[in-house]
């Protein structure tokens, strides 16, 4: 067995990939901004220097362990260093942390108390940057980015979107989406928010809109409605040191404080949940009947339909067209309380307690509206939720419990585990193969389905076979965009027969909601795991687990809807959804003092993203330096040439090459400055 001696003290270790790992797993914190186990090693921060003996001072996560290593890891040297990397990144940070909608978190604050810096001997040079706030989602702040580049890895190797990335150099480097003076709402972006996660500091953070509900609810002419989703219970305990099995306490902490707050109904977005499953459940059986559209993708995670919106146009047929559960609690919340409560529908205010900062997108589709009014008026994420506790004064450990309002707080298990990835899937399947089919593994209940266990997991794809009524039918679980891309690429592509599949569940988060960004921050996977472990252990306890047992869902049909797809079903609990062409727009990256120059242009279009336009831009501003080209060519990104089965397209002083590659791009740009030589 391989040992390290860390300290004086003997660690044996095995495979682990870098010394930091196998710190980590002997619960020894080495202090870093940019490592991440989800991520690739970029050794941005410098912060986990260690003292290898005989080979100096050394990175801990890009080092190699070998066998008999001395190492040592807060001398003297070691903690100066440490010190001066905090103070130099301080020194260049807007420090206003006590107005910092991540200052309790903030990994850069935690370190600096840490190691005892209480004075910054640097001048301060931060450069105030103004904010991008141009979507409904997130906020970027580059004032306090400290260029760690993990937004910029996890955007490109786990949702494979690479919205994000590194821009010029030296003093003036700066992370932005693709050009220097294109911001997130003209980007690619799907608003998932997992850069939020893994920043260390408040240069991303979710846009909040807890002013605006505070107003609502101190407005005497408003009623104020409120629903939390089945992933919020499973982690706000984390914030306030509580645990819970099975989350039921928490969720009825949640509702007491939401009562003392103010809200008129606390009701529970897993109720709609199981309306969801109700009505898609009826959609993919019409759908496999007809054999229309299939593949039948789910239409819960906005982030993955803005995806399909921006990135594959074509599948867009194949997302179910039921609203998500929060976009038919508006519709449905907005359809009949007015009556009950006895107020206008404008003076009805509806919000949503989400783990997901692209669920406030998707409040404000203009699709989720009626006559002009919103169905759903304000989403808080978890974060947002934690703060108006705490604005409220409430000890929310010593709270009461109360219980959801009816009938919107009654739930199936079904609803519950909507919360996490595979959730859908299996309360879809206890639906519809519910005395209709068996499967090719082994359930519970023979008789009753009641649980899928075969659907559950952590990977990131994983691929499934049940047999309904004699068919079989292939069905694929996805988290993680990049997985996503995968298997739309495999169906494209249909060159495995045997994975045609009949129905494809995708959530854009690791792990499903549990894992999503407006949840508290998390580092260790354990912690998500357990979110998970507690949505199915409530799903457990509960009495019913199937959606078509809820009552009250039942009676909401009778009174309001008719049966599962009729015309106001379809009215109210139905939408659609369009390719998210981006509207057309320059923005220059290089533009040398003179006028004479090559004009080169890129097409940043979905289209063109995916076929490698990023690589390009990257190439071609390597090669301009490479050569000392920077006076004599000046580089711009545009959306969109509107050329999209040609893409890339490049444009080189007016001549438009389709299919660019870099080859072609670098040999356009030599006979464009040689002919502007001769000419």
């Amino acid at each position: 067995m391989k040992y390290l001696t860390v300290n004086g003290i003997k660690i044996l270790f095995s495979n682990e990939k870098n010394i930091l790992e196998i710190m980590k797993k002997k619960c020894i914190d080495i202090p870093t901004l940019c490592y991440h186990k989800e991520l690739s090693v970029y050794g941005a921060c410098r912060l986990c220097i260690v003292e290898v003996e005989g080979r100096g001072i050394l990175p801990a996560c890009s080092t190699l362990p070998e066998n008999a290593m001395q190492i040592r890891t807060n001398t003297e040297r070691i903690k100066e260093i440490r010190k001066i990397i905090i103070e130099l990144m301080l020194a260049n940070h807007d420090r206003e942390c006590p107005t910092c909608a991540k200052s309790e978190t903030c990994s850069l604050q935690i370190l600096s108390r840490r190691f005892g810096i209480d004075e910054i001997r640097f001048r301060n040079v931060t450069n105030k940057k103004s904010k991008d706030s141009s979507t409904y989602s997130l906020i970027v702040d580059p004032s306090k980015c400290v260029l760690c580049g993990s937004c910029v890895r996890f955007c490109d190797e786990i949702q494979g979107i690479g919205v994000l990335d590194f821009m010029n150099r030296g003093a003036q480097s700066k992370i932005c989406p693709g050009g220097n003076n294109m911001n997130l709402l003209s980007s690619g972006c799907v608003y998932c928010g997992q850069c939020i996660r893994v920043c260390p500091t408040g240069a991303i953070v979710p846009k909040s809109e807890v002013n605006y509900v505070w107003k609502a609810l101190s407005n005497p002419n408003k009623k104020v409605i409120v629903a939390i989703a089945p992933a919020v219970r499973t982690a706000i305990g984390e914030v306030f040191g509580l645990s819970d099995k099975n989350g039921t306490k928490i969720a009825g902490k949640i509702v007491s404080a939401l009562r003392y707050i103010g809200f008129t109904k606390i009701f529970d977005i897993s109720f709609f949940a199981d309306m969801t499953i109700v009505e898609e459940a009826n959609e993919f059986m019409d759908r496999l009947e007809k054999m229309k559209n299939i593949p039948m993708f789910t239409s819960c995670c906005p982030a993955w339909v803005i995806f399909v919106e921006k990135y594959y146009p074509d599948f867009i047929p194949n997302i179910s067209s039921c609203r998500s559960p929060q976009g038919m609690y508006g519709s449905v919340v907005k359809k009949i309380m007015p009556k009950i409560l006895g107020v206008s529908k404008e003076n009805l205010v509806v919000v949503s307690i989400v783990p997901c900062t692209a669920k406030k997108f998707e409040a404000r589709r203009h699709e989720l509206s009626k006559e002009g009014i919103a169905d759903i008026d304000y989403v808080l994420t978890v974060h947002e939720l934690v703060r108006m506790i705490e604005e409220s004064g409430l000890d929310f450990r010593k709270i009461d419990i109360s219980s959801f309002d009816m009938p919107c707080g009654f739930k199936t298990g079904a609803g519950i585990i909507f919360g996490t990835s595979g959730g859908v899937t299996e309360a879809v399947l206890r639906n519809i193969m519910n005395n209709n089919g068996k499967c090719d593994k082994d359930v519970i209940d023979a008789n009753k389905f009641t649980r899928f266990d075969f659907v559950r997991g952590d990977e990131g794809l994983r691929k499934v076979k049940v047999n309904l009524n004699g068919k079989d039918l292939n069905i694929a679980i996805v988290h993680g965009l990049k997985n996503a891309s995968k298997i739309l690429e495999s169906i494209k592509s249909n060159d495995n027969e045997k994975d045609k599949y009949s129905f494809v569940e995708v959530m854009a988060c690791p792990g499903g909601c549990v894992g999503g960004a407006g949840q508290p921050i998390y580092k260790n996977l354990n912690v998500r795991n357990a979110r998970t472990k507690m949505l199915y252990e409530n799903d457990r306890i509960i009495k019913f687990h199937n959606p078509q047992d809820n009552l009250y869902v039942s009676k909401i049909y009778k009174d309001h809807f008719g049966n599962p797809g009729s015309k106001q079903a379809c009215e109210y609990l139905h939408t659609r959804y369009k390719y998210a062409k981006k509207f057309k727009k320059v923005f220059e990256i290089y533009r040398p003092l003179n006028d004479d120059y090559v004009k080169i242009n890129i097409c940043f279009g979905n289209n063109c993203i995916q076929k490698g336009a990023k690589d390009i831009l990257k190439h071609i501003v390597k090669f301009i330096e490479n050569n000392n080209y920077e006076n004599n060519i000046g580089i711009s990104i545009s959306i969109c040439l509107e050329k999209c089965s040609k893409g890339p397209i490049v444009t080189v002083a007016e001549e438009v090459i389709e299919f660019c590659n870099f080859e072609l791009a670098e040999k356009t740009i030599i006979k464009k400055l040689r002919d502007k030589i001769r000419g």
